[in-house]
């Protein structure tokens, strides 16, 4: 027998504020037909004020809990994915853990990937669960990105939008087979030499500022469709599938056309695909655990599923992940 990582539940929580294309086009020099052409984005949630990074994980995790029927003190582990902590330090992870009210001497911290932590949060979760040292964990990706861009500069602030999503994992016996329920397997990369084509000219040991975040999006696109099929495709060669078995694929929600790019590159036909990027743009580490949401809220995801994860973010890091539900 060996150790897994079952999903007990998910939840997720957006900002109340929706801002559509057509506002944004009243305030920048832009318009809703070329946002839609260039992302497939046509509204995103924006933080309001005071909403933080932590208030949106906090309503996310809690829905989670309730979908699993546990409390908070059954929470073992709190892996926070996020690039807009509400500050420097503590870890948010323990900012979600108070106001969650954890009260069993629970661990947790943060994951800083970008668009790709969330995937690097469950892998370590996972690994947590695995090597059994706790029993449950509690993945969230969450961010306010809306608090680090450039409303000036049209080719970023359209991208992006608010939010969280969160994953409760719960440990479970398996064979050891791609038939065993919960997370058969995750693979992670980065490339510190492909920094300047996206991230945040800001910091603590550098500026000083938060900073605002930058990107080369021709590039980010090139190299996005390339290694996330790359990565998907070692995610299926590790666990015997094919393409063809996988139920749902659950892309980082970045761009409409990368979706739709890696999708055909892996002969995976768009009814397969989760797709909220309309709705709720670029959220970053939150897209991956929001898509699920939503699919798991529409029945869409049913349990005995298998679903194939995948986000490349800045860094530049990426990965992938397959989860029998």
């Amino acid at each position: 027998m060996v150790r897994r990582s079952i999903v007990a539940g998910v939840g997720a929580c957006l900002p109340e504020r929706i801002v559509t294309n057509a506002e944004l086009a009243r305030r920048i020099d832009t318009s809703d037909e070329w946002i839609r052409e260039r992302s497939g984005i046509h509204q995103r949630h924006i933080a309001g004020d005071g909403e933080m990074t932590s208030d949106l994980a906090t309503r996310a995790a809690e829905k989670a809990l309730a979908a699993a029927g546990m409390g908070a003190d059954d929470v073992g582990i709190i892996v926070l994915a996020t690039s807009t902590p509400d500050e420097t330090f503590p870890a948010t992870a323990t900012v979600v853990q108070s106001k969650l009210g954890c009260s069993n001497g629970s661990m947790g911290f943060d994951v800083q990937a970008v668009c790709s932590g969330f995937v690097y949060a469950l892998a370590t979760a996972d690994n947590f669960l695995k090597a059994g040292q706790v029993d449950t964990a509690l993945v969230l990706g969450a961010e306010t990105f809306s608090r680090i861009l450039d409303w000036e500069d049209r080719t970023t602030c359209v991208l992006f939008g608010d939010g969280a999503g969160a994953v409760l994992l719960k440990a479970g016996d398996g064979k050891g087979s791609s038939d065993d329920r919960g997370v058969l397997s995750t693979h992670l990369h980065s490339d510190g030499r492909l920094h300047d084509l996206l991230y945040v000219d800001g910091g603590p040991s550098s500026t000083g500022e938060v900073g605002l975040l930058r990107m080369e999006g021709r590039e980010v696109f090139k190299h996005a469709v390339t290694k996330m099929s790359e990565v998907t495709v070692e995610a299926l060669e590790a666990n015997g599938l094919d393409a063809d078995e996988i139920d749902w694929f659950v892309p980082h929600q970045a761009n409409r056309r990368i979706i739709d790019g890696t999708a055909r590159k892996l002969g995976i036909t768009g009814e397969r695909v989760v797709v909220t990027i309309d709705q709720h743009a670029n959220t970053s580490a939150a897209s991956i655990p929001l898509a699920l949401s939503v699919a798991v809220d529409d029945e869409r995801i049913q349990q005995g599923n298998l679903v194939l994860l995948e986000a490349m973010g800045g860094g530049l890091t990426w990965g992938s992940g397959i989860i029998r539900w």
